[in-house]
C-alpha cells in the first residue's frame, strides 16, 4: 500500500489542515499503542463513547507519526502535524476501506452468520489456497473496525478476498457491505449469538443478508426462515441472475441433499446428491456444527467447480481451527504466546501487538517465526517488511524456522536459523531461553505446536482458560454508562478475582484505565514488580506495609485516625510531599472508614499538611444489587455527599469522589461522581439477570477425563460410598478436586461438569484431587476435554446451588490451577 494523501481530501471530504499535500503513506493505524507507527503512517483518530484518540495524538507525533485524520485538532498539537479534518472518524475509517476495495478486482467471498464463520473462512482459505493467492481476515476480525483493518491489507499480488462480517444490531451491516463488496455470499449457521440486538430472530437474518445487496450467488442452508427472509430480500433487492445455492438435510429441494449421515469415531461421512449424481465424502469430524461447517466449504468449491477427487482429498485433511492467542507459563522464568496455527503477514502485525501488549517486566522479546506463506509480496520484498516489523516492535531477537526465512537471515539482525521445526528442537538448550516473552507463530505445517510443548512449564492438565477479549467487551460495556468525563478503577483483588491479577492488569494498562485496585500491599507490589505502571490503591493497608507502600509508589486507603498518623509518621521521616492518599468514609456499610463523628478530628489533622495529598475520597455502597434496599443505597449517597462535601470545603481540596461498585454503576448513574469502581462485572458477572446477558463469559476452567471405567449395580463410588449404582453405571474420573477450589457441596449429584456438550453429574464426595462423574449417556474417553465451569455450569449457577456467591466460587481457584490467557 501506497497512498498519496492528495488523493484522499475528496475520499474523506476533509478539510486539509498542513503542509505540502504531495505526501505518501503506507500504514493505516487505528490504535495509538501500537509499535508499528512511524513516519509513513495515517492515523485515524476514532472517537467513541469509551475512548478518544485525539487525546494520543501528542504521543503519537514524539513517535514520528505526522499525518492524522481527526474530527478536530486539539489545540496542544496545532501546527506540529498534518489533518485531515472530517465530521465523523469512524466514517471515514470506512470510507478509505471502500475506496481501497474499489482498486482491486477479484473475486471476493463474504461470509455472515452468527457461528462459524471464523472457522468456515480459515478452512476455504486451506481448501483454495493451492490455487488463489488469498487475503482473509486475520482471526476473528468481522466488526465494524475489524473489517476494514482486513480490506486494506490487500495487495496487487492476491487474487481471491475472504472476508467475514459480524454484527450486533441493526444498520450495521450496510456499512460493512460497502467494504467488502463480496461477490460470493456465505450464510453459515444462524444461532443466538446478538439475539439481543435484534426483536426477533427473522429481523437478525435479514439484518445479515444485507452483505450480499449486490451479490450475485449466496450459499445457505435451506430452512423455512432463511428461505422466507431470502424471498424477501430479494424482491427488495433485485439482482439479474442472482444464484440461490443451497444444501439441506431434510429438503430435496436443495441444491445440495445429504442423503445419508454416518459417524464413526471422530470421523463423519455423507452421502450427498448434487447435480443429478449421489457422491459421498468424509469429513474429518464429527460434531454437527463442523459438518455443518464443512457442508458450506464444499457447496463453494462446487460452485467453483473443483473435481470431486479434489474435494475429497483436501476435505479429509480439514483440521481444528485455533482461533486465539495463548499467553502460558514457559520455562525458565518465560512466558510464551502461542500462535502456532498460522502464519500470515497481517496476523503477524496482530500477534507482535499482542506480545508487546503482555510482555514481561525486564523480559527480552523473542520471535520464533516459521516461513510466511500467501503473503501476495515477492520473497524479498515479504522478509524485507517482516525484518522491518521486528524492528519497529523492538524484538531483541529472532528464531527463523524453515528454508524461505533462513535464506534471508541476513535482514534479521540477532537471528538463529532453522531449516525445519526438528533441527531447532534438536538446538533447544543451546538457545538458552531465559526470562524472555516469547511469541512462538508459525504455519501449521510446522507443527508448531512441539514448540510450545517443549518450552511450556509442565504443570497440573487442569487449567483456568481466561478470555482477555471478553474482559475488554465487558469493560467497554460498563465503560458505555459512564459520562465521558467519568474515570475508572478497577479492581484486581484477590488475584484477579481469582483469574490472574498481572495478565490482566497489563491489559487495562493497555486499554488506558485510570486506576486499579488491590486488598492488600503485597498485591500491589507484585503488580509495580511485573512493570504495571498505572496507580493503584491499596484499600486494606496494614501500617506494617507502609514503608513497603511508599517504596512502590502504592496509594494507601486511610480510614481511621490511627492509620493516618501512622501514615504521616511515615511519610515525614521520609521527607515526602503531597503523597496521594485516599480517604475512606463509613456511609453505613460499618466495615471501615471515618465516620460522622470522626469527620471533625480528621480535617484538623489534614489542614494545612503538606506531607499528603488527598487523591480521593471514597465510600463503599452495602445493597446496590438489592432493588428492596435501594432507599437505603440513596441514604448512603446523601451521607456521602454531605461528608465529602465538608472534607472538600473545609480542607479547600478537589479530590476524585467515588462511591460506585459495579451493580451501582448500572443502577445509580446519577452518582458516578469523578469516578467509579468496576469489580466482578469486569469478569463476567452481575447481580441483575437482565444484565447478565450483556456480559461475556471470562474464565473457563477445563480438565480432561483421567479414566472411564463400568461398574455394576450395587457398586460404590468415593468416599463413604456416598453413591451406590443402581444399574450398570460408567464412570469417568476428573483430576480436579477440592484442592483445586472445588467445593465438597459440589459432589453428591448436586453438580455437574460438562463433557462433549453434555452435563455429567458428579457421583460420590469431591476428593481433594478429583472427582468422578456418570458418563453412562456420553460417548467420551480418556484425554477428552471436560468443562467444569464457564459457560456450563456457570459461575452463577454454581453459586446459587451452593447458597453462596459468585466472588467464592472464582477465588476458591487454586494456585496450583494453572490460568492460560487467551485472545
Amino acid at each position: 500500500m501506497s497512498i498519496n494523501l492528495k488523493s484522499l481530501i475528496s475520499v474523506f471530504n476533509a478539510e486539509w489542515i498542513g503542509s505540502d499535500t504531495d505526501i505518501f503513506v503506507d500504514h493505516i493505524s487505528i490504535d495509538s499503542r501500537s509499535l508499528q507507527n512511524g513516519a509513513k503512517t495515517l492515523f485515524i483518530a476514532l472517537s467513541g463513547a469509551n475512548n478518544d484518540a485525539h487525546l494520543y495524538i501528542s504521543e503519537l507525533i514524539e513517535k514520528g507519526v505526522q499525518n492524522f485524520v481527526v474530527q478536530y485538532i486539539p489545540e496542544n498539537v496545532k501546527g506540529k502535524a498534518n489533518f485531515l479534518v472530517v465530521k465523523n472518524t469512524l466514517k471515514a475509517f470506512h470510507e478509505f476501506a471502500a475506496y481501497y476495495r474499489n482498486l482491486f478486482d477479484f473475486p471476493v467471498i463474504g461470509l455472515t452468520g452468527s457461528n462459524g464463520k471464523t472457522i468456515v473462512k480459515e478452512w476455504l482459505n486451506f481448501l483454495l489456497s493451492p490455487d488463489f493467492n488469498i487475503i482473509r481476515s486475520p482471526k476473528s476480525y468481522n466488526s465494524q473496525v475489524g473489517v476494514p483493518l482486513s480490506v486494506i491489507a490487500i495487495n496487487e499480488k492476491h487474487n481471491l478476498g475472504i472476508f467475514e462480517a459480524g454484527i450486533s444490531t441493526v444498520k450495521e451491516m450496510a456499512n460493512l457491505e460497502q467494504i467488502i463488496k463480496p461477490n460470493i455470499g456465505v450464510l453459515t449457521n444462524i444461532g443466538s449469538a446478538h439475539d439481543e440486538g435484534f426483536q426477533s430472530i427473522e429481523q437478525k437474518i435479514n439484518e445479515k443478508l444485507l452483505l450480499f445487496k449486490n451479490t450475485p450467488v449466496i450459499i445457505y442452508q435451506k430452512n423455512q426462515l432463511v428461505d422466507k427472509c431470502l424471498m424477501a430480500f430479494s424482491a427488495e433487492n433485485p439482482l439479474k441472475d442472482r444464484k440461490l445455492f443451497s444444501w439441506s438435510f431434510t429438503d430435496k429441494s436443495a441444491d445440495v441433499f445429504i442423503l445419508k449421515r454416518e459417524t464413526k469415531n471422530d470421523t463423519t461421512t455423507i452421502q450427498y446428491h448434487y447435480n443429478k449424481e449421489n457422491f459421498d465424502l468424509e469429513i474429518p469430524f464429527s460434531d454437527s456444527a463442523s459438518v455443518e461447517n464443512a457442508i458450506s466449504c464444499l457447496l463453494v468449491m462446487l460452485y467453483f467447480k473443483y473435481d470431486f477427487a479434489v474435494i475429497q482429498n483436501r476435505v479429509q485433511m480439514l483440521y481444528p481451527v485455533q482461533m486465539r492467542l495463548e499467553v502460558k507459563n514457559g520455562i525458565n522464568n518465560c512466558s510464551i504466546i502461542d500462535d502456532s496455527y498460522s502464519s500470515d503477514f497481517q496476523s503477524l502485525k496482530i500477534a507482535l501487538d499482542f506480545l508487546e501488549s503482555q510482555k514481561k517486566k525486564n523480559a527480552s522479546k523473542t520471535v520464533i517465526l516459521s516461513d510466511i506463506f500467501q503473503s501476495g509480496f515477492s520473497n524479498e520484498e515479504l522478509y524485507s517488511k517482516v525484518a522491518q516489523l521486528i524492528a519497529d516492535n523492538k524484538i531483541n531477537r529472532v528464531i527463523g524456522i524453515g528454508p524461505t526465512i533462513s535464506s534471508f537471515a541476513a535482514k534479521f539482525p540477532n537471528s538463529s536459523m532453522f531449516l525445519n521445526t526438528a533441527a531447532f528442537m534438536e538446538a533447544v538448550e543451546e538457545l538458552n531461553f531465559n526470562n524472555e516473552t516469547i511469541l512462538i507463530k508459525g504455519a501449521r505445517s510446522f507443527q508448531f505446536e512441539e514448540i510450545v510443548s517443549l518450552l511450556e512449564e509442565k504443570t497440573h492438565e487442569t487449567v483456568l482458560e481466561i478470555n482477555l477479549d471478553s474482559i475488554s467487551h465487558n469493560l467497554n460495556y460498563y465503560k458505555s454508562k459512564l459520562a465521558n468525563d467519568v474515570k475508572i478503577m478497577v479492581m484486581v483483588k484477590a488475584f484477579g478475582y481469582g483469574n490472574g491479577g498481572l495478565e490482566i492488569a497489563k491489559l487495562l494498562e493497555h486499554h488506558n484505565t485510570d486506576y486499579l485496585g488491590v486488598a492488600f500491599a503485597d498485591e500491589g507490589i507484585s503488580l509495580k514488580n511485573g512493570g504495571i505502571k498505572l496507580p493503584i490503591m491499596v484499600l486494606n493497608p496494614e501500617s506494617t506495609s507502609f514503608p513497603s507502600i511508599i517504596q512502590y509508589q502504592l496509594e494507601p486507603e486511610i480510614y481511621s485516625i490511627k492509620g493516618l498518623n501512622a501514615f504521616l509518621k511515615i511519610a515525614r521521616e521520609k521527607n515526602l510531599k503531597d503523597y496521594p492518599i485516599h480517604i475512606k468514609v463509613d456511609t453505613g456499610m460499618h466495615r471501615l472508614g471515618f465516620e460522622d463523628n470522626t469527620i471533625e478530628e480528621l480535617i484538623s489533622t489534614l489542614r494545612g499538611n503538606s506531607t499528603v495529598r488527598v487523591q480521593s475520597i471514597l465510600s463503599h455502597l452495602a445493597t446496590s444489587d438489592d432493588p428492596n434496599h435501594f432507599e437505603f443505597v440513596e441514604e448512603q449517597i446523601s451521607l456521602f455527599e454531605k461528608l465529602s462535601s465538608r472534607l472538600m470545603s473545609e480542607l479547600n481540596i478537589s479530590p476524585i469522589r467515588h462511591i460506585l461498585n459495579t451493580s451501582g454503576i448500572s443502577n445509580f448513574p446519577n452518582a458516578q461522581y469523578n469516578m467509579v469502581r468496576l469489580g466482578i462485572g469486569l469478569y463476567g458477572v452481575s447481580n441483575d439477570p437482565a444484565e447478565q446477558k450483556y456480559l461475556e463469559n471470562v474464565g473457563t476452567l477445563k480438565s480432561i477425563i483421567s479414566q472411564v471405567r463400568t461398574i455394576p449395580i450395587g457398586d460404590s463410588v468415593g468416599y463413604g460410598r456416598r453413591f451406590m449404582a443402581k444399574k450398570e453405571t460408567k464412570i469417568a474420573t476428573i483430576p480436579i478436586g477440592y484442592a483445586d477450589g472445588i467445593s465438597r457441596l459440589w459432589g453428591n449429584e448436586v453438580g455437574f461438569v460438562t463433557i462433549k456438550s453434555q452435563k455429567a453429574y458428579i457421583v460420590g464426595s469431591v476428593c481433594m484431587d478429583m472427582l468422578m462423574v456418570d458418563v453412562s449417556h456420553i460417548e467420551c474417553k480418556e484425554g477428552d476435554s471436560v468443562i467444569i465451569f464457564g459457560e456450563s455450569p456457570t459461575v452463577v449457577e454454581m453459586a446459587e446451588a451452593l447458597k453462596t456467591i459468585p466472588y467464592e466460587i472464582m477465588t476458591s481457584i487454586s494456585q496450583r490451577v494453572k490460568r492460560v490467557f487467551f485472545r
